[in-house]
């Protein structure tokens, strides 16, 4: 039997509790940040799809959107510091270990997002599709 409660009010807190207070031994209790929401996810990915559309090269050819996925995603985690890692594969290349941006909670989220727009703005990237899904405001309209 699995349980899982969302904890948004006192009510809840307490249904947890008893549900903790109740459980036979051996089973196991977590506590995590909230997973990134589906419209992060499609945010991203639109941003994506856009910078992948765009004049932007990278190691002197334009990229696919799961290409500039991974190099967002790794240089995020460089710039704010989080793990990672570059090995030999198994094959000899070259493999970068990396956080999964399906397992970040909304706060890494958040912050990917902020740092792919702030990529994309410096890089002079229109981001003409995530505009049109209502993702950011269209340009020239009042913060």
């Amino acid at each position: 039997m699995t349980q899982r409660f969302v904890l948004i009010n006192d009510r809840v807190r307490g249904n947890a509790l008893r549900a903790i207070q109740s459980a036979p031994a051996g089973f196991t209790v977590s506590l995590s940040e909230p997973k990134r929401t589906n419209d992060q996810n499609a945010k991203f990915h639109a941003i994506v799809g856009d910078l992948a559309r765009s004049h932007v090269k990278w190691a002197g050819k334009s990229r696919t959107p799961e290409e500039w996925k991974a190099l967002l995603i790794s240089g995020h985690a460089v710039a704010t510091k989080s793990s990672g890692e570059v090995i030999p594969g198994l094959e000899g290349e070259f493999v970068a270990i990396r956080e999964s941006s399906a397992n970040m909670g909304v706060r890494r989220a958040a912050s990917l997002i902020e740092y792919t727009l702030a990529f994309c703005h410096d890089n002079g990237v229109e981001l003409l599709q995530t505009e049109r899904q209502g993702f950011i405001a269209p340009r020239g309209a009042a913060a």
